[in-house]
């Protein structure tokens, strides 16, 4: 899959089957997280990765926004450390996770963000981390709306030059 119809096409999916999804994918899906730019190379991320059914579970019970993790292959919980471009460089990390999986077939979305704390004891990630999301991922469940979205128009949210000078 090309890069612009994996942006154009990928979706956020809440409903996975119940299939692995395997291993060299998985890899790959964390290998586009850690070869992600980042500022001045700080990568200041962590990526754990739970495929554990029970574990899984409770990840679901501890995201108020994202109980359908318990369903999920597997999850990748992202903890950044406490610097300054932290929150972006994650962000661009977890997006990059995101399309990989995509032009793969696997699904996923973001759940939660800066929180909950209560993940840190349940993966033993320490006290100087926060955990910024959990990806869950999987083959989803329903066929999807063929990437079909919903999006203001071009010329509403890009400008040329200038503020209020549509870009066409």
């Amino acid at each position: 899959m090309e890069v612009f119809e994996a942006v154009s096409t990928v979706l956020a999916v809440r409903s996975y089957k119940d299939k692995p999804v395997p291993a060299d994918i998985v890899r790959r899906i964390v290998q586009a997280g850690r070869l992600t730019g980042s500022s001045m190379n700080g990568q200041p991320w962590q990526f754990i990765v739970v495929e554990n059914r029970d574990t899984l579970r409770q990840l679901g019970k501890l995201a108020r926004s994202g109980p359908y993790i318990a369903q999920a292959a597997l999850a990748i919980v992202v903890a950044i450390e406490r610097t300054e471009y932290a929150v972006s460089d994650a962000s661009r990390a977890i997006q990059s996770m995101i399309l990989t999986a995509w032009s793969d077939g696997i699904s996923s979305n973001w759940v939660g963000f800066l929180g909950p704390a209560e993940v840190k004891p349940l993966l033993g990630i320490p006290d100087r981390l926060d955990v910024l999301a959990i990806l869950p991922f999987g083959f989803p469940a329903h066929a999807l709306g063929g990437g079909k979205k919903q999006r203001k128009a071009l010329s509403k949210v890009a400008h040329r030059e200038r503020f209020e000078r549509p870009f066409e």
